[in-house]
C-alpha cells in the first residue's frame, strides 16, 4: 500500500511542494472530517479494535499523518460563525483563501466579500490563513443547515467532548456520514454531464493529464507519478500511459483493401495503423474539417496525406478514371486544385516537401516549398500542386490580391500543422489565415477543407469548433497511450539562481548523471542543447566528466563490429572535434556541420557506432533518428525574433520527446527536460497539456482587421464583426470570458458577445484612422482603406511602425536618414544591445559607409549597424549577432520596400530615389557606389582590374568598346575583356524618346517612347524586367506622375502617357524624367526636358452660360407639323433646347450645339432637319454620323417621321448613290467612313447640288476618317450654301471646333458637363491592384452594394474590358448577391413571377446563358446570337435582368440606359502581331463619357460609378468635369497617307494639298496648339506645308523602297 500512501502524499503534499492545493482541496476536505472522527475514537478502545473501516485506505493515509498538526485555533473565525449567511460566506471564502495568490492580492476580494466594515476579521483571518483555511475545511467537513448561532455552538461544544460511550460513539458517526452523504457533491448549481464524443479515446475516464475539465480546471497528474528532491534538483516522473483497449468494430485497415492512389502512395506499408484506420473513412471517405489530436510519432503526417489523396482522386478527368488504359496520373486534372500544408517552421517544410514530393511523385503531383527563403514565380506555382508553406508566408501571399495570392482561389484543401500553436504569440496568424478562408468558403461558395494536426491538448472542443470541424464527424483525439512507443517523461528542476553558476555547474552534472545512467544500461541517448557551439561544449565536457568518474568504458563502442569502419570513415573529414568524441562514443550534430559530416553522424547513430549524440532542436525537426532516450539540456533559446533568450516553447519539447524510442526496436522511451526550478511546474503543466489553449489574437487584431479592409473582405463594422466572429478568439471569449474582460452577466446578455466584438472593432478601427491607415466613417462604421493601409497589408508592417514612419519621413532625406528610420520600425523592437557585442559592433560601425544615428547605444543604431554591415558583406563572430543580422537583412528587405511605396504615393521625388537604391542595395549586397557590373559573375581579378582601371567609366561607354579595347583598358587580355563587355550589354538599361503634346491651357501630356536597349539573356535576366519611371519637377522634389513598366523577351518598346499641371499657364523651365531598374543597382537614367520653346494653348473659351428662361413648350414651336412628329416623346423642350432652339432650327447659319448626354442634342437636330426638308421643294440632307452603328441608330428615330412627312430615308453600303441627285425630297444618312469612301472612288470633284443642310453627329469621336471626309465635303460644298450643324458632347474648348465648320461665335452653344437637365450622381473609387483577375474579384463587392444601394429595382449596365472576363465577373456577382440577400433568384425582383421568366427562357438559343438570366444577370456583344441579344434586351427592359454586362467595345452599340451604370476597370489589354504583343492601355475619354451618358435618365437619378487606377483618377475626374479635349489625329494617321497617294500624283502640286489641308480641323489647331504637333510657331502655312512635306517624303521613300 506504500506506492498509494506516496501517489496521495505527492498530490495533498506539503506548502514546500510547489503544486496547487486549489487542485487538491477536496482531498484536504475529505482529510479534515476523517480526522475530526478518528478524534472523536480514539480515547475509545473497544472502538478502535472493532471499527469495521480500520483498514481502509483513507486511515492507514491518516495514520502516516499523525504527525501532523491542525494549527492554533482562529478565534477571528467566531465572529465569521455568528453571521446569519456564515455557511454561503464559508463556501465563497475557502477557494479565495486556498489559491496560491498572495494575500495582498486577494485582501480586496475578502473586503468586497465581507463588507469594508469587517477590516479587522478580514486582518485576523490574513495573519493566520493557514490555519483559518484548515478549520474553515473542517467547518464545511462537519457542516449542517443550521440557523442559530446556539446550534452551532451546542454542536462544536458536543464534538469537542471525548466522555462518550461507544454506542453513542457509534450513533454520532453514523449521524455524521448520513449528513455528509446527503449533503450534494457540489455546492453550487448543477453543471449539464460531460459530452460524450464518439472519436475521443483516452485511457482514463478522467483524461487525467490530457484535458481540462468541463469548469475549465486542471485534473490531477497521472496516476503513478512521482516527485522526489535531490541536492541538485528536483524530479517529477510520469510513467507511460496505459493503451486503451480497442473497441470490437475496430481493425487495422490493410493497405491492399484500398484503392489505386492510395495503394501507390503508401508503398512499403502492410497495413495503416491504429489511428490512421480510425481515421481513414473520415479523411478518405468523406470532406468533413478534421481535428486530429495525436501524440508526435503517432502518424498524423499520413492521416494529412490521406487527404491529400482525397483531393488528388476527386479531380481524376470521369472519362480516364474507368479506364484500364494507361497510368492513373494520366487521368489527374492538375490544373483545377492547389494544397496548402503550413508547417509551423522552416526546417520542417522542407522536410514535408522532401517526403511527400517522394511518395507523390509517381502521380506526377509537384510539390514545392514556399516560404521566406523559397519564393515561386507564376509559373512555377502554375505547375505546382501542393505548397508548403509557414502561417505567416501563407497571411502574406493571401494578403495579396495578384500574384502568389492567386493560388487562394484555386484552394482545395488547407492543412495546418501543430495547430496548437495558436497558444503562442505566432498563434494570431493561424486565426487569421483560418478566418480568412472559412470567409473564402462563405464568399465564392467553394469548397475548402481545413485540417488541423495538433499534439494533444487540453480544450480540443474549442479549437475543433474554431475550424468548423464536427464534434461527432471530424474531431479526433488521441492522448498519449497512443505513441507508437510509450514514453516516460521526467521533468527535472535545477536548483540554483537561473542564470547563475551554480546552476549551470548543477545543470552540467546532473546531466551527465541522467546519461550515464542510461548508457550503463545500454541504451543510446540523444542530449539536445539550442546553439551549434554548445553541441561541441557538452559533448566535450560529457566525455570529461566520464574520464573522472572512471567510466568510460560505458561509452566506447570499439566493440562494435563496424567500428573500425566508421574510424577510418571519420578520419576522412576535417572536423577535428569530431574525431576526437568519436573514440569516447560521442557525437555531434547541428546545421552548421558540412552534409557530408551530418550523414555520417546519423548513419553512426542510427547503426550504434555513438551511444551520445549532442544536438540542435533541427535535428528533431528535419530527420526521423529515434533514440531510447532525449535529454533536453536546458530551456533557454536565443530568438533572433525577439533578440533575446526566451523560454524553449512547447511545440519543441513535444518534437524532440517524439524521438524518443525507436518503433518497432524497443518497448519504451524516456524523455528528460532538465530545466530552471521555477519553470518546472509551467514545462510540466504545459507538457502533459494540462494549461488550455488561448487565444493571442487581440495583440494583432489592428494589424489582421487592416489586412482585411485592404483585401476588400471588410468594408464596414458589420462586416468585421462577423469576420470576428470566425476566429479563435470569438471560441474562447464565450468559453472562458474572465480571461477577456468579459463578465459573466455580459455573456449571459449576448451570448454571441456582439457588444463585445463591435467594442474590440470600433477600438481598433480609431486607432487605425489615427494612424492614417484607414478612413473610418464612426456615424456610418464605413472602413476605406487608405495607401498607407494597404502598403503595411501589402508589405506585412505592424500599425505602431507606420506611426513611427509618419512622424519621420521627410521629402528630403540621405542614406543615413533613410537607415535611421528604417532602423526604428518597431519589428525591431525585440533587437536587445548585449555588453558582449558593442565592440564588435564597434568595429563594424567603423567600417560602414554611413553615420549610424544613436551608436551602439540603442537598438536602433544596433539595428542600423547590422543592416550596413550586411549591405558591406562583413563578417560577424558572435553567433547571436549573427542571428541577429540575418534578422535584420530579411525584415530590412522588406521594410524598406514599404517605405519606397509610402513616399511613392507621397511623390516625394528626392527620397524615392534615396529608398529605391536602398531597397536593391539590401538585396543585391551592394551599395549605390560600387560597381554595377559586380551583380554579374565576373572573376574577381577581372572586377578589381575593372575598379582599379576603368571606375570613371560607365556601363554604357563600356558596351559601346570592342572586346580587344576592354582588356587593353583594364591591362588584361581580351578574353576578360570580352567578359566585361558580355556584362555592359546585358546591363539592363533603356532609351526614351518624348513629344510634349498640351491638352489644355494647364495640362500637358508628355508621350514617351521607352526602348529597351540592352540585350535579353534569359538566365540573368529571367522572363522580365521591370523598371520605374517618372516625371519630376523643376525642383527635382516632386514627383509629377509615375508608371511601373515591365519589359518581356518579346517587347523592344513601350508607350507611356504621363499628364502634368501646369498651374496658372505658368510654364517651368524644365522638367525630368527618371528612369530606374527595379532590380539592378546602378541602372538608371535622367533625362532633363527644357520647357523653354512649348506653346501652351491660349485659355479656353468659356463655357454658354445656361439662361434661366421657361420651357418651350412643344405645341408651340413651329412648323406645327414637328408638334406632330415629337408630341409622343415629349411636351416641352429641356433648359438647353429651349435656349439653343431658335438658333438651331430656325436660322440658315451654320451652328454647333455642345452639351453633355441626354440633353436632347439629336432631337434638335432632328427638327432642324425636318424644318430643312418641309421649307424646300426639292434637295437633301446629309446627315454624317462616326459610326455605322449610330447612322442605324439615327435612321431607326428618323424612320418614322419620314413615312408621316413621305419623305425619303436612304441608307445603304453603296458608296457612289452618297453624291448623286435625288429624285425628291430625300434624307441621307451616313457613316464618316462611307462618305470618305465616296470621296475616293472618285477621280474628280463630285458635284453636290440642292445639299441644304449637313448634320455632323458625335463629333466628339473625331477621328482621321470623320475629319477628312467632313473637310472634303466642306471643301467641295465651298461655293454652294449648304449649312453645317455641329453636335457634340460637352467640350473642353469648342472655339475651333466651331471655326472648322464656319460657325459665328454667337451660333455656338457649348455648355459644360454638368448643365444637364437630369440628375446624375458621378462616384468614383481607386484600386491601386495591378490589371489581373484579382482586380475585377475586389471589384466585385464595391459593384454589387452599389447596384444594392440604388433605388428597388433599379436596373445597372456594368463595363468590363474585354468579353472574357463578362462570364467570370457575373459569377463573382451572383456570388455575393446569393450570399447577402440569400436567395436563389439572385438579381430577379420578387414580383416577377417564375412563369413569366420561364417564357422568356425557353427562347434563349444559347442554353449556357440560362444559369445566368435565372439570377438576374445578362450580357450584351457580339460574340452572343443576335436572336438573344435582342431576348436580352427585352428581359432587361421587363426587370427579369437586373444586371446587364457589357465590354467596352461594345459601349457603342449597346441602346439601353440604366439608373446605374458601373465602370470597372479602366484598362484593358491591347493586342498587336496576332497576339505577340500585348499592352495594358487607358480607356478613351470618349468611351468614358458614353458609358456615363447610359446612366442618364429622363426622370429620375442615375448612378455613375467609376472604378479606376488611382494614378488615373486625376486625369478622368478633370476632363468628365470640364469637358472633352479635342485634337486633330490627321498628322500621324494612314488614312492621310492613303488619300494623298490616291488622289495626287507623285507630280501634284503642293500647294494644292497645303489648300486641301486647310479646311481641315487640323489647320485651325497647328495654330491654336502648335507643340502638341511639334511645331513652334503658331503659323499656320508654315505648320500644313511642313506636315505636306513629311507625308510626301513618307510616300516617296515607300515608293523607292518597292521599286
Amino acid at each position: 500500500m506504500g506506492g498509494i500512501l506516496n501517489h496521495l502524499d505527492n498530490l495533498i503534499g506539503s506548502s514546500e511542494s510547489g503544486l496547487d492545493k486549489g487542485a487538491t482541496s477536496e482531498w484536504a476536505r475529505f482529510s479534515q472530517t476523517v480526522k475530526t472522527i478518528d478524534n472523536l475514537a480514539s480515547d475509545d478502545e473497544p472502538l478502535a479494535q472493532n471499527d469495521p473501516w480500520k483498514d481502509s485506505i483513507l486511515s492507514t493515509y491518516l495514520s502516516n499523518r499523525a504527525s501532523s498538526s491542525t494549527g492554533q485555533e482562529n478565534t477571528s473565525l467566531s465572529a465569521l460563525y455568528k453571521k446569519p449567511d456564515a455557511d454561503h460566506l464559508i463556501q465563497s471564502l475557502l477557494p479565495i483563501l486556498s489559491s496560491n495568490r498572495t494575500n495582498e492580492e486577494i485582501s480586496g476580494e475578502l473586503a468586497e466579500l465581507l463588507g469594508f466594515d469587517e477590516i479587522e476579521l478580514i486582518m485576523g483571518i490574513l495573519d493566520d490563513r493557514g490555519s483559518a483555511t484548515e478549520q474553515l475545511n473542517e467547518y464545511m467537513a462537519r457542516w449542517k443547515p443550521a440557523t442559530s448561532v446556539d446550534q452551532d455552538q451546542g454542536r462544536q461544544s458536543g464534538l469537542n467532548s471525548h466522555a462518550f460511550s461507544q454506542d453513542s460513539a457509534r450513533q454520532r458517526m453514523q449521524e455524521q456520514f448520513e449528513a455528509t452523504a446527503a449533503r450534494p457533491l457540489f455546492l453550487a448549481e448543477a453543471q449539464p454531464e460531460l459530452e460524450v464524443l464518439p472519436h475521443v479515446y483516452s485511457s482514463t475516464k478522467m483524461s487525467q493529464g490530457n484535458v481540462v475539465s468541463q469548469f475549465g480546471s486542471k485534473y490531477m497528474l497521472p496516476l503513478g507519478t512521482t516527485r522526489q528532491t535531490y541536492e541538485e534538483y528536483e524530479e517529477v516522473v510520469i510513467p507511460p500511459a496505459k493503451p486503451v483497449p480497442p473497441m470490437s468494430s475496430e481493425r487495422l485497415i490493410p493497405i491492399s483493401e484500398l484503392n489505386e492512389i492510395v495503394k501507390g502512395s503508401f508503398t512499403g506499408y502492410s497495413a495503416l495503423n491504429r489511428i490512421q484506420s480510425i481515421v481513414y473513412p473520415t479523411a478518405y471517405g468523406s470532406n468533413e474539417n478534421l481535428l486530429i489530436c495525436a501524440p508526435t510519432g503517432a502518424g498524423k503526417t499520413d492521416v494529412a496525406m490521406l487527404t491529400i489523396l482525397r483531393v488528388i482522386d476527386q479531380h481524376r478527368l470521369e472519362r480516364n478514371r474507368t479506364s484500364t488504359i494507361g497510368h492513373v496520373r494520366d487521368s489527374i486534372d492538375r490544373d483545377a486544385f492547389k494544397i496548402i500544408y503550413v508547417a509551423p517552421m522552416k526546417a520542417l517544410a522542407s522536410e514535408i516537401v522532401r517526403k511527400l514530393g517522394k511518395r507523390l511523385a509517381w502521380l506526377s503531383i509537384e510539390v514545392r516549398e514556399l516560404t521566406g527563403d523559397m519564393q515561386l514565380t507564376r509559373a512555377e506555382i502554375a505547375r505546382t500542386q501542393v505548397i508548403v508553406t509557414t502561417p505567416e508566408k501563407w497571411d502574406v501571399v493571401t494578403r495579396k490580391p495578384t500574384g502568389e495570392g492567386e493560388i487562394s482561389s484555386s484552394l482545395k484543401l488547407l492543412i495546418i500543422d501543430e495547430v496548437h500553436l495558436l497558444n503562442e504569440e505566432r498563434g494570431a496568424v493561424i486565426e487569421t489565415i483560418v478566418a480568412r478562408t472559412l470567409r473564402q468558403v462563405e464568399a465564392s461558395q467553394s469548397m475548402i477543407r481545413i485540417v488541423g494536426l495538433s499534439a494533444t491538448l487540453p480544450n480540443y472542443k474549442d479549437v475543433a469548433e474554431f475550424l468548423c470541424a464536427s464534434h461527432y464527424k471530424g474531431l479526433f483525439y488521441f492522448d498519449s497511450s497512443f505513441r507508437p512507443v510509450p514514453l516516460e517523461q521526467h521533468f527535472l528542476g535545477i536548483k540554483g539562481k537561473p542564470g547563475s553558476l551554480q546552476s549551470r555547474k548543477n545543470l552540467d552534472h546532473v546531466t551527465f548523471q541522467k546519461v550515464s545512467e542510461l548508457v550503463a544500461e545500454g541504451h543510446q541517448v540523444m542530449v539536445f542543447v539550442h546553439a551549434r557551439k554548445e553541441t561541441v561544449k557538452t559533448a566535450m565536457a560529457l566525455k570529461e566528466m566520464s574520464v573522472m568518474e572512471g567510466n568510460t568504458e560505458h561509452f566506447s563502442c570499439e566493440d562494435h563490429p563496424q567500428w573500425s569502419f566508421f574510424r577510418q570513415k571519420i578520419g576522412e573529414s576535417r572536423n577535428k572535434e569530431m574525431k576526437q568524441l568519436f573514440d569516447n562514443g560521442f557525437g555531434i550534430h547541428h546545421a552548421g556541420m558540412l552534409r557530408s559530416d551530418r550523414n555520417m553522424m546519423e548513419k553512426m547513430f542510427e547503426s550504434k557506432a555513438i551511444k551520445v549524440l549532442c544536438c540542435t532542436a533541427t535535428l528533431a525537426w528535419g530527420v526521423n533518428l529515434p533514440a531510447h532516450a532525449v535529454i533536453i539540456k536546458g530551456t533557454q533559446v536565443y530568438d533572433s525574433a525577439k533578440g533575446k533568450f526566451v523560454d524553449l516553447s512547447v511545440l519543441d519539447v513535444l518534437q524532440v520527446f517524439g524521438r524518443a524510442g525507436r518503433p518497432g526496436m524497443e518497448t519504451s522511451g524516456e524523455g528528460y527536460i532538465c530545466t530552471t526550478e521555477d519553470k518546472l511546474t509551467h514545462y510540466l503543466d504545459a507538457v502533459t497539456s494540462q494549461i488550455p489553449i488561448e487565444s493571442q489574437f487581440q495583440a494583432g487584431l489592428m494589424d489582421a482587421l487592416n489586412a482585411e479592409i485592404a483585401l476588400g473582405t471588410v468594408a464596414n463594422v458589420r462586416d468585421a464583426v462577423q469576420w470576428l466572429g470566425y476566429t479563435y478568439l470569438f471560441v474562447r471569449m464565450r468559453m472562458n470570458p474572465f480571461i477577456y474582460g468579459i463578465s459573466r452577466e455580459a455573456l449571459v446578455d449576448d451570448p454571441q458577445l456582439g457588444g463585445k466584438r463591435k467594442e474590440l472593432i470600433s477600438l481598433a478601427s480609431q486607432k487605425l484612422a489615427a494612424s492614417k491607415m484607414i478612413a473610418y466613417d464612426p456615424e456610418h462604421g464605413h472602413f476605406q482603406i487608405t495607401e498607407l493601409g494597404r502598403i503595411a497589408a501589402k508589405y506585412y508592417i505592424r500599425h505602431t511602425s507606420i506611426e513611427i514612419f509618419n512622424k519621420e519621413l521627410r521629402p528630403r532625406m540621405s542614406e543615413a536618414d533613410v537607415l535611421a528610420v528604417l532602423s526604428m520600425s518597431t519589428e525591431f523592437d525585440q533587437i536587445q544591445i548585449r555588453e558582449s557585442e558593442i565592440k564588435e559592433l564597434e568595429q563594424i560601425m567603423e567600417r560602414v559607409p554611413c553615420e549610424v544615428k544613436g551608436g551602439t547605444d540603442t537598438s536602433a543604431g544596433k539595428v542600423n549597424i547590422l543592416l550596413q554591415g550586411y549591405i558591406s558583406r562583413e563578417m560577424v563572430d558572435d553567433f547571436a549577432l549573427v542571428s541577429d543580422m540575418a534578422y535584420v537583412a530579411q525584415n530590412g528587405g522588406r521594410i524598406v520596400r514599404a517605405l519606397l511605396e509610402i513616399v511613392i504615393s507621397k511623390k516625394w521625388a528626392n527620397v524615392t530615389a534615396v529608398l529605391m537604391a536602398m531597397s536593391k542595395s539590401i538585396e543585391s549586397r551592394l551599395w549605390p557606389f560600387d560597381h554595377p557590373l559586380r551583380q554579374f559573375n565576373i572573376k574577381p581579378e577581372t572586377l578589381f582590374s575593372l575598379e582599379k582601371w576603368a571606375d570613371e567609366w560607365s556601363v554604357s561607354q563600356l558596351a559601346k568598346m570592342d572586346a580587344a579595347s576592354l582588356g587593353k583598358l583594364v591591362h588584361l587580355n581580351e578574353i576578360h575583356g570580352l567578359a566585361i563587355l558580355n556584362a555592359a550589354k546585358q546591363f539592363p538599361t533603356v532609351q526614351i524618346t518624348y513629344a510634349l503634346r498640351p491638352i489644355a491651357a494647364n495640362v500637358l501630356r508628355v508621350s514617351l517612347g521607352i526602348s529597351r536597349a540592352f540585350e535579353w539573356n534569359a538566365k540573368i535576366h529571367g522572363t522580365s524586367e521591370p523598371f520605374w519611371i517618372w516625371i519630376e519637377d523643376q525642383d527635382m522634389t516632386t514627383i509629377l506622375q509615375l508608371s511601373h513598366i515591365v519589359f518581356h523577351q518579346t517587347m523592344n518598346t513601350l508607350e507611356v502617357d504621363f499628364f502634368i499641371p501646369i498651374p496658372n499657364g505658368q510654364v517651368p523651365s524644365f522638367v525630368t524624367i527618371r528612369s530606374i531598374s527595379d532590380r539592378w543597382v546602378g541602372a538608371e537614367d535622367t533625362i532633363t526636358i527644357s520647357l523653354d520653346a512649348l506653346i501652351m494653348p491660349s485659355a479656353s473659351e468659356p463655357h454658354t452660360p445656361v439662361l434661366n428662361l421657361p420651357f418651350l413648350n412643344i405645341a408651340e414651336i413651329q412648323p406645327h407639323v414637328l408638334k406632330d412628329l415629337f408630341s409622343r416623346r415629349l411636351h416641352t423642350l429641356n433648359t438647353l433646347q429651349t435656349q439653343t432652339y431658335w438658333n438651331f432650327v430656325h436660322t440658315r447659319r451654320n451652328s454647333l450645339f455642345c452639351a453633355p448626354a441626354g440633353s436632347g442634342k439629336s432631337t434638335l437636330a432632328q427638327m432642324a432637319i425636318w424644318t430643312t426638308i418641309l421649307k424646300a421643294t426639292e434637295g437633301w440632307v446629309l446627315v454624317v454620323t462616326p459610326t455605322k452603328v449610330a447612322a442605324l441608330e439615327m435612321v431607326s428615330e428618323l424612320r418614322h417621321a419620314s413615312t408621316i412627312i413621305g419623305v425619303l430615308l436612304e441608307f445603304s453600303g453603296d458608296n457612289q448613290r452618297i453624291f448623286s441627285h435625288p429624285k425628291s425630297r430625300a434624307i441621307r444618312v451616313v457613316s464618316a467612313e462611307q462618305l470618305f469612301q465616296a470621296f475616293s472612288n472618285r477621280k474628280a470633284a463630285p458635284s453636290v447640288k440642292n445639299l441644304h443642310l449637313v448634320i455632323c453627329d458625335g463629333l466628339e469621336q473625331l477621328d482621321p476618317t470623320y475629319e477628312l471626309a467632313v473637310s472634303l465635303l466642306r471643301l467641295n460644298q465651298q461655293s454652294y450654301p449648304t449649312r453645317f450643324v455641329g453636335i457634340s458632347a460637352s467640350l473642353n474648348d469648342a472655339s475651333d471646333l466651331a471655326k472648322w465648320l464656319d460657325v459665328e461665335y454667337s451660333a455656338v452653344n457649348s455648355f459644360r458637363p454638368q448643365d444637364r437637365d437630369q440628375s446624375l450622381v458621378t462616384l468614383r473609387q481607386t484600386f491601386s491592384i495591378p490589371y489581373s483577375a484579382s482586380l475585377f474579384k475586389a471589384m466585385a463587392k464595391p459593384a454589387h452594394l452599389a447596384i444594392q444601394n440604388s433605388p428597388r429595382g433599379s436596373s445597372a449596365i456594368i463595363f468590363v474590358p474585354s468579353r472574357g472576363q463578362c462570364r467570370s465577373i457575373a459569377l463573382d456577382l451572383i456570388t455575393r448577391c446569393t450570399l447577402e440577400m440569400l436567395t436563389g433568384r439572385g438579381y430577379i425582383p420578387d414580383e416577377i413571377s417564375d412563369e413569366f421568366i420561364g417564357d422568356y427562357c425557353a427562347r434563349l438559343q444559347d442554353k449556357t446563358l440560362l444559369d445566368f438570366v435565372l439570377k438576374g444577370v445578362g450580357f450584351f456583344h457580339s460574340g452572343i446570337p443576335k436572336p438573344d441579344r435582342i431576348l436580352m434586351l427585352e428581359m432587361f427592359a421587363e426587370g427579369i435582368i437586373r444586371v446587364l454586362i457589357v465590354p467596352k467595345d461594345s459601349c457603342w452599340s449597346v441602346p439601353a440606359r440604366a439608373a446605374v451604370v458601373i465602370v470597372m476597370g479602366t484598362q484593358y489589354v491591347h493586342v498587336e502581331d496576332q497576339g505577340a504583343l500585348r499592352q495594358i492601355r487607358d480607356y478613351s475619354l470618349t468611351e468614358l463619357v458614353r458609358m456615363q451618358s447610359r446612366a442618364i435618365q429622363q426622370s429620375g437619378a442615375g448612378y455613375f460609378h467609376l472604378f479606376c487606377q488611382a494614378e488615373s483618377l486625376e486625369t478622368y475626374s478633370r476632363f468628365l468635369d470640364d469637358g472633352l479635349p479635342l485634337e486633330s489625329q490627321l498628322p500621324e494617321s494612314q488614312i492621310l497617307r492613303s488619300w494623298v497617294k490616291s488622289i495626287y500624283s507623285g507630280n501634284a502640286d503642293k500647294q494644292n494639298l497645303v489648300d486641301a489641308l486647310s479646311f481641315t480641323f487640323l489647320s485651325q489647331r497647328v495654330v491654336s496648339n502648335p507643340s502638341y504637333y511639334g511645331f513652334i510657331s503658331r503659323d499656320r502655312g508654315e505648320n500644313l506645308s511642313a506636315i505636306v512635306d513629311q507625308v510626301l517624303d513618307e510616300i516617296h521613300r515607300k515608293t523607292q523602297i518597292l521599286q
